[in-house]
């Protein structure tokens, strides 16, 4: 019955796809971060929903009147660039058919990233990617917090099989990345039942993230709890989430968690953590041998012969910084850190532009609780192999198009970068003069 579910949702999906080509960004990203397929049993499993979701995506865009144009900002032009040099590095792969596999994985993710940029072109489409990226992570978020509570912090929450998400670890941060999204939502809705939905949500989602014992989800949340209570436009109310989290985390996680989380400060007593650091010497060996790295899938065994500290102890990388280092070399590690370093500068545009705007409040909002997801990435990143994630890229052009849509096509041409707060409030009659007239400033 979940296979024919599935199956009659996605196809259906599809077939709007065809008159709203935005559409097929909503289903692949439902597809790509729940994965509804991998909760069937049978046919549906097997099935490459989200491969012709984007092959029918892209054709009917092709096909269609939508604007045929790429948002030409640093960010996606470092995009490309990353692309590019992951293409090249893979040429000279220490393991060949592995790494042109996983850049097979990549190349679609990024294509359907730069896709998503060109059709996400207002803020009613942008809502709606928020609402389904949101969803289909606080699907397992909600999910999650209730085994959690039910079972006392026993088990570990883990994701969907065969998938980014499988793990404990990995389930864990892209939970509490998604918080403060939901956070965002909570912000601008106004129904009061769906706005209770949404802080329970984020709740048991934050309670799922721990559930899942993951220490580097753990360190996440710390870094994102001050972050989000920063930058939270009420203050109060976040704060009485925060501290309810934390209280429902301190009476239902047992002692064996809170025993496992203390080994962050013991780390040498930790095989795993050991191992890691061994993966992480050998990454930067790779790196100043090789100015194309060892190319994707590089930490294996032989790999570790020639250069790890420890040649015996062979270890997953588990980080975000050394998984790339090592893979694409010194090049490579610094396209992808000026990814997140530009797109983390557009969010602050944003916010700067935008907080004393009635008119485009909702865009500081959800340029402040992006930029919250991304230090949760960064921070929980750093003891995960979540380098090519779908969810960080997804992040990055979020903030690009809430540039794009509320700051750059509203106020015209002026140089935005040059402006300080009163040159905006003066600015302000030109801008809804222009607005009325349906012009573009000069």
């Amino acid at each position: 019955m979940r296979d024919i579910f599935v199956t009659v949702v996605v196809f259906g999906a599809l077939v709007l796809v065809f008159k709203h080509p935005h559409y097929g960004i909503y289903l692949w990203s439902w597809l790509s971060y729940m994965n509804p397929h991998k909760l069937a049993w049978g046919f549906a499993t097997t099935i490459p929903f989200a491969f012709m979701t984007a092959l029918t995506t892209l054709t009917v865009y092709l096909l269609s009147k939508e604007p045929k144009r790429l948002p030409w900002t640093p960010e996606t032009i470092l995009l490309l660039l990353f692309l590019g040099w992951v293409t090249f590095t893979t040429f000279f792969a220490f393991y060949p058919q592995s790494a042109w596999e996983e850049w097979d994985k990549v190349l679609k993710i990024q294509i359907m990233t730069l896709l998503t940029a060109m059709l996400i072109t207002d803020r009613k489409r942008m809502d709606g990617l928020v609402w389904v990226i949101a969803l289909s992570l606080a699907f397992y978020g909600v999910k999650g917090g209730i085994f959690t509570i039910l079972n006392g912090g026993i088990y570990h929450v883990q994701g969907p099989a065969t998938t980014f998400i499988a793990g404990s670890n990995e389930i864990g941060l892209a939970l509490i990345m998604t918080v403060p999204l939901l956070r965002y939502l909570h912000l601008q809705s106004q129904n009061k039942l769906i706005r209770l939905g949404l802080a329970a949500s984020m709740v048991l989602t934050g309670l799922a993230a721990i559930g899942s014992q993951s220490r580097g989800a753990l360190l996440a949340a710390a870094a994102m709890g001050g972050l989000l209570w920063l930058k939270s436009r009420n203050k109060v109310t976040t704060a009485f989430y925060i501290i309810a989290a934390i209280i429902l985390i301190a009476s239902i996680m047992p002692q064996e968690y809170w025993d496992r989380m203390h080994t962050i400060q013991n780390y040498q007593e930790d095989a795993s953590a050991m191992g890691r650091i061994n993966a992480w010497h050998t990454a930067i060996n790779v790196a100043k041998s090789r100015i194309t790295g060892g190319g994707f899938e590089a930490f294996q065994g032989p790999t570790f012969l020639l250069y790890a500290p420890d040649p015996d102890n062979v270890h997953d990388v588990h980080s975000i910084y050394f998984e790339v280092l090592g893979e694409h070399g010194f090049i490579g590690f610094g396209l992808f850190v000026l990814i997140g370093l530009t797109a983390w500068r557009t969010g602050s545009k944003v916010i700067r532009k935008c907080q004393n705007d009635p008119d485009q409040k909702w865009a500081a909002d959800l340029a402040a609780m992006t930029q919250v997801s991304m230090v949760g990435y960064a921070t929980g990143g750093a003891f995960l192999g979540l380098a090519y994630f779908d969810y960080y890229y997804h992040l990055v052009i979020i903030l690009v198009l809430t540039y794009q849509i509320a700051v750059k096509n509203t106020w015209g041409t002026l140089e935005m970068d040059n402006l300080t707060d009163s040159d905006v409030v003066q600015a302000m009659p030109q801008r809804i003069l222009a607005q009325k007239q349906r012009i573009r400033l000069p």
